[in-house]
């Protein structure tokens, strides 16, 4: 039987590697696929304590949470692919905004 625990675990170490993607890499498409993990995790928490507890408000949140990283998804990708190709590289370090 699969409870609660398992889900908290697996949770955890998603993050985990979301917050290892975060700190370590310097391209822009990374962190952003890292960021994504980080809410997919928590969603997963979300989910696991509704499932447990028997209510819906928790599956409610992550639907909310869901669309929320949808409009994220597009607006950040956008501004990715503009700044790529302003400087030619979607590397975090070599890329400074406010000089254009």
């Amino acid at each position: 039987m699969i409870g609660v625990s398992h889900y908290l675990a697996l949770s955890a170490i998603l993050f985990s590697i979301g917050v290892a993607g975060v700190l370590t890499r310097r391209n822009a498409l990374i962190i952003f696929m890292s960021i994504e993990l980080m809410l997919n995790a928590v969603n997963l928490s979300f989910i696991a304590f509704s499932r447990h507890l028997g209510d819906v408000d928790g599956q409610v949140f992550v639907l909310f949470v869901m669309a929320v990283a949808a409009a994220e998804v597009a607006v950040g990708l956008a501004i990715i692919i503009s700044i790529y190709r302003k400087r030619g590289t979607a590397n975090i370090d070599k890329v400074n905004i406010m000089k254009w």
